[in-house]
């Protein structure tokens, strides 16, 4: 009884609610429930799916639930009238349910005529006796594809196993188009060839060009609504020619004298191809030889007849040398020897064998003789020589040794010439004598010097010698204390324990950093990370008119490999514009040879490079030796020398050394400077400044002005010095260019002003003021470098970024998610000043991670946040700066709720 008195009450709730849905058209609003019953909520067995209307046809959504008493479409939150319902009923076998489905029609013009916020969109709501449920909301947008592409592929010339890279930006659509390559009008499969990648937003990628790559590709873009074709581009492999190996060198063509030898050589290792480059030089050598002639051999006079033998005969001979044969010439003809008898017939060899016996008698006792004379000579000389050393009485004069240790000046400022022992105390050869120049003296750069005998009256300093040994030890003071803060080794090194965070390394005052990002090194596990500096010369010698642009820097170990590229900062000396410059990267093998790893305009997935103004921000994958090289490309390339000045007194009371130096424009490259000056007691007079030198081959010209006349005199032919444009332009270990030595005319004077002119011919000049206290106690302190970094060389963990991590992972969450007009991380990278060589990013797992990176090693002196936010809010991704941004609590939105609070 009640059981049908309830669902009596729900049919008269039901019939009531249906006539209002039908006397009301323009309803905004329905019950959302109805008089219940026992049973279960609807259950959609079928939701609306998003649709796109092409043209003009319209879509049809439909729902269906179980069990179900109504359905009704609600579309931008209004109730679909009745009448525009298409209701169809069953029964469900299974379980006796019923299962009702319900269609609408929506056309092109009811899209079109709806302006909101968000695109037209309709859900299913369905009754039962206890309630209603309502599906997903589904999305009705208009499908269209435009017929332009935003960027058609270019063509391209490409080497031989270069890379090769076609940009497509399809044109835009709804929905967005999908991208297919066509080669010669045949699809390309990427996956059928390893070498080929398409999945770099939208680009084509040969990593390594090939012959058979040679063709026209083309761009395809197609959705449900149409297709476009690009423009083909026309990519040609070409093949340079490659000279063959030389032939072996021809025999002369001469015979005999000068003549000719030759060697070939072919354009044929490869063959150029496609209209690749020649090959250049010569394909034939030519040099010349001599054929030494032959020369008959002729017979020289005949020799005296020999006297008569005991056979009666003598005998003359002749030789084969006048001259010899030689070179293949003919022997003499003829014999070499003739006898004859010498007394013509009449031999008596009894008797002259008695005359020889008595010849040979007498020459045995003369010999005796003389052997006997030479013995008693010797005898009579040794018994000499023994008694002059038992009877000797000389000794050697001890008394004038002296010993004397200090540096040594020489009083005469012409004297260039290193003067020896030879030279000075030749009458005494066991003195040892070390003596430097007065130039020498006037760097600073004394050595100990010891020796034993007299006092030469030109190797001391005249005046005070209280004054001089004063000025002594208060240098060796100086010297001893500078020392213990210099590190006296060939690198500058830094090492730090990384781990699963990352963090930053730099090598203090160089400008060289190295930043290892968050998840770069797996969880549990740690690495000791290195980063150094050679400080002694390169061990890479550029080629040709190449010079190297800063320090050579190693990282490592070169066995850890790392999930994300990490971001090396080498400074330059480069004024970086591509029209004068080609800059390139080297790495050393662990052969200690030294190979190309990129050009830094060049586009390749293998590296980054990212040139600013002073330094070189590098991401790299693997750990090694790194140096920058650049080739001028005309006399315009500009290199950034800095301009130091340094002073110290000499060893003479009265002298004043400047030394001028011109080094790279880096700071490690001044840091040497400062450490060596440190050791020789130097001061920096004035704060250092910068000089474009150009290459166009113009030496550099260093000279001293507006010397006091009164107060101080410049040493003659010192006053204005040059320096060869090669030794500037190529860099040396030594960057010391200029050296100058003033004198006072009274101890009284003090003060030192000056100007020191640095300019090159036909450049670039700059005029560096002097104005100090030759008194050490006197002068001012200038500060050699001012960064933070040499207090912190290691920063681990995410005190080493400036981005939070919580805030980086959303950027990230953000801008990596595709969008209709393309990826939103190449805006990021745009709004960095990141505009090339887009293909490295997209080849990564989060590209802007990998962005954020190069960030977070372009500020880290500045860490300007506020930049960073001002881009963002340029792209329209986020409105408020990221330093004040705080973490919301993430929300599940009901289905009723607009997305204008997302």
């Amino acid at each position: 009884m009640g059981g049908g008195a309830r669902r009596l009450l729900l049919l008269l709730g039901l019939c009531s609610w249906t006539a209002a849905l039908r006397g009301n058209e323009n309803s905004e609003s329905l019950p959302e429930s109805i008089p219940s019953a026992p049973g279960t909520l609807p259950h959609f067995l079928e939701e609306p799916d998003d649709s796109y209307i092409i043209k003009s046809n319209p879509i049809v959504l439909r729902c269906r639930a179980v069990p179900a008493m109504q359905i009704f479409f609600k579309c931008n939150g209004e109730w679909v009238h009745q009448n525009e319902h298409v209701s169809h009923e069953s029964l469900d076998e299974a379980t006796g349910l019923k299962v009702r489905e319900v269609s609408i029609n929506v056309t092109r013009q009811q899209v079109e005529d709806f302006h909101g916020p968000e695109d037209y969109w309709c859900q299913c709501v369905a009754w039962s006796h206890l309630g209603t449920s309502k599906s997903r909301k589904a999305s009705v947008r208009i499908a269209y594809l435009r017929k332009n592409f935003e960027q058609d592929p270019q063509g391209k010339e490409v080497p031989i196993e270069g890379m090769i890279v076609l940009h497509c930006r399809p044109p835009e659509g709804v929905p967005a188009a999908e991208v297919e390559w066509l080669k010669n009008e045949e699809p390309i499969d990427s996956n059928l060839d390893e070498n080929i990648d398409t999945r770099a937003d939208h680009n084509l990628i040969i990593r390594q060009a090939r012959l058979s790559d040679s063709g026209n590709y083309t761009c395809m873009a197609a959705n449900i609504v149409a297709k476009r074709r690009s423009l083909s581009a026309t990519v040609v492999v070409y093949v340079n020619g490659g000279w063959s190996s030389w032939t072996e060198w021809s025999s002369c063509n001469a015979r005999c004298g000068r003549g000719w030898q030759k060697r070939s050589r072919t354009c044929t290792n490869p063959a150029p191809l496609n209209g690749g480059a020649f090959c250049e030089g010569m394909s034939v050598q030519k040099i010349t030889c001599t054929s030494l002639c032959p020369v008959d051999g002729s017979w020289e006079v005949w020799s005296e007849w020999s006297v008569c033998s005991p056979e009666c005969e003598h005998l003359r001979v002749r030789e084969c040398a006048a001259p010899a044969p030689r070179n293949g010439g003919k022997h003499c003809e003829g014999l070499s020897q003739e006898s004859e008898n010498c007394t013509e017939g009449l031999c008596i060899q009894d008797v002259e064998r008695g005359g020889d016996i008595a010849l040979y008698s007498g020459l045995a006792a003369a010999v005796l003789a003389v052997a006997v004379l030479a013995l008693g000579v010797t005898l009579y000389r040794r018994s000499q020589s023994n008694s002059l050393l038992l009877n000797s009485s000389l000794q050697p004069d001890l008394t004038v040794s002296r010993t004397y240790s200090g540096p040594i000046c020489l009083q005469d400022p012409l004297d260039k010439e290193l003067m020896t022992e030879s030279s000075l105390f030749n009458p005494l050869a066991d003195i040892k004598v070390k003596v430097q120049s007065s130039f020498m003296v006037s760097l600073g750069v004394t050595e100990r010097a010891e020796y034993q005998g007299k006092a030469h009256p030109g190797t001391f300093p005249h005046g005070n010698h209280r004054a001089f040994g004063t000025i002594q030890a208060r240098n060796k003071a100086m010297y001893i204390q500078n020392l213990a803060s210099i590190s006296t080794s060939s690198e500058l090194r830094t090492t730090a324990l990384f781990g699963h965070l990352g963090g930053r390394l730099v090598v203090p005052n160089t400008g060289v950093s190295l930043l290892i990002p968050h998840g770069a090194i797996p969880e549990e596990s740690s690495w000791e990370i290195y980063l150094a500096i050679t400080q002694k010369e390169s061990s890479l010698e550029p080629e040709g008119p190449e010079v190297l642009l800063g320090p050579e820097v190693s990282c490592g170990p070169p066995e850890l490999s790392v999930s994300t590229p990490f971001a090396l900062t080498i400074p330059h000396c480069a004024h970086a514009d591509p029209q004068h410059w080609n800059i390139h990267l080297k790495r050393r093998t662990q052969q200690g040879k030294w190979e190309e790893v990129m050009s830094v305009e060049e586009e390749t997935t293998s590296c980054y490079c990212l040139l600013d103004p002073y330094a070189c921000h590098i991401l790299l994958n693997s750990f090694g030796t790194y140096a920058l090289i650049g080739e001028p490309i005309s006399d315009c390339a500009v290199r950034q020398l800095k301009v130091a000045v340094f002073g110290c007194l000499s060893c003479n009371s009265l002298d004043y050394n400047l030394r001028v130096y011109c080094m790279d424009n880096t700071p490690c490259a001044f840091q040497e400077v400062v450490s060596d000056e440190r050791l020789q007691g130097g001061q920096l007079l004035e704060e250092p400044k910068l000089l474009h030198f150009k290459g166009n081959t113009c030496s550099l010209q260093i000279s001293v002005l507006d010397v006091p006349p009164f107060l101080w005199r410049i040493k003659p032919f010192t006053a204005c010095q040059e320096v060869p444009f090669s030794r500037v332009w190529r860099g040396s270990p030594r960057p010391l260019l200029g050296a100058f030595s003033l004198e006072r005319f009274s101890p009284a004077t003090t003060q030192l002003c000056c100007k020191v002119c640095v300019r090159q011919l036909q450049g670039h000049e700059q005029l560096l003021h002097i104005q100090t206290s030759v008194l050490e106690t006197d002068r001012e302190n200038i500060t050699f470098f001012a960064h933070e970094d040499s207090n912190f060389p290691a920063q681990l963990g995410p005190k080493a970024f400036k981005i939070p991590h919580s805030i980086r992972q959303r950027i990230c969450a953000t801008f990596d998610a595709p969008s209709a007009k393309g990826k939103d991380w190449q805006m990021l990278a745009q709004k960095n000043s990141i505009n090339r060589n887009l293909s490295f990013f997209a080849t990564q797992s989060s590209p802007s991670a990998v962005i954020l990176d190069l960030w977070e090693a372009r500020h880290q002196h500045d860490g300007d946040l506020d930049s960073l936010a001002c881009a963002l809010e340029e792209i329209g991704r986020t409105h408020s700066k990221v330093s004040d941004v705080a973490e919301p609590e993430l929300e599940e939105p009901e289905f009723p709720s607009s997305r204008n609070g997302l």
